[in-house]
């Protein structure tokens, strides 16, 4: 019986330890032993919850490149909209040969303007280099004179791709050769940004008032168009971001609900179970009172 009771005992204090640890730690288990199976559990929660603030971490910044993107793309069509404007100013016969070369003067600045928003760097990346986003991608090329031979880039065709969920990729549209809008015409020769520009300065510089007032207004067009079709592109790549923000939301609010359910106590609960413990425990202590105070002495 004695030996009955110090086991009953130990098993009681035992337990009455154990709630009283999750009591304080406020955890349902504090070490493997406790619950090998939901510690097991606890830790792959707390694995995807880890991983899933890593993908919120690549969408965040993904939405900051994307957005530096459209402004760039707002600062191009602006850009290329002014140029326009210019070569239809210079196409009327109101403006003299001396006017065109000022004009001429402001297209040149207005192509400096247009390198720098392709050229936007976003946290030590150019956003239009394909995959060489260290290198920057748009530089115009000049003669010994200082005339304009080309609109050179030095980036890749490629487009960077960011890991947003498990399983899930997006792309962000950083290929800057979309840009340079490379096309065959209908006469069948190629075209495209960098030839568009230096035949704007062509035409200015030789007073050509046919090519101001026709061909090259079209062409301004296309690239403009062409512009505001990658600035659409990449508002659907951030429409697409901001959702994939708003789900990853939701589903680490799930997976710490959910490892909460597991790990955390429910402290009424385990209070009250504390109290049971507790009088378990002393009820054990009033009976070992009567059991091992009885000796031989009690039978003589």
């Amino acid at each position: 019986m004695s030996s009955n009771f110090i086991n009953n005992l130990q098993s009681n204090l035992k337990n009455l330890s154990k709630v009283q640890n999750q009591l304080s730690s406020l955890k349902e288990v504090s070490k493997s032993s406790d619950n090998p199976m939901l510690v097991s559990e606890i830790m792959d929660l707390n694995n995807s919850i880890i991983q899933n603030e890593e993908y919120m971490s690549t969408i965040k910044d993904s939405i900051g490149f994307s957005n530096m993107q459209d402004s760039a793309y707002d600062a191009a069509t602006k850009s290329v909209s002014r140029i326009r404007t210019l070569i239809q100013q210079a196409g009327t016969d109101t403006v003299n040969n001396e006017d065109r070369q000022l004009i001429k003067a402001e297209v040149e600045a207005e192509i400096e303007t247009l390198t720098d928003a392709l050229n936007t760097n976003f946290g030590g990346k150019y956003i239009f280099s394909g995959m060489k986003t260290t290198t920057k991608p748009f530089s115009i090329e000049k003669d010994a004179n200082g005339k304009m031979i080309e609109l050179k880039y030095s980036g890749t065709s490629d487009n960077l791709t960011r890991r947003i969920s498990q399983g899930v990729q997006i792309e962000l549209k950083t290929d800057g050769t979309s840009l340079m809008n490379e096309r065959v015409t209908e006469a069948g020769t190629t075209d495209n940004l960098s030839i568009f520009l230096t035949d704007v300065l062509t035409a200015l510089e030789d007073n050509n008032v046919t090519a101001l007032s026709g061909n090259l207004l079209e062409r301004a067009d296309i690239e403009s168009s062409n512009i505001v079709t990658q600035r659409a592109e990449n508002g659907a790549v951030f429409n697409r971001l901001e959702a994939s923000k708003e789900r990853n939301t939701s589903e680490n609010l799930n997976l710490e609900s959910m490892r909460s359910d597991k790990q955390d106590i429910d402290l009424a609960e385990k209070f009250m179970e504390y109290t049971m413990e507790q009088t378990a425990y002393q009820a054990s202590l009033a009976m070992g009172t009567k059991i091992l105070s009885t000796s031989i002495l009690d039978y003589i």
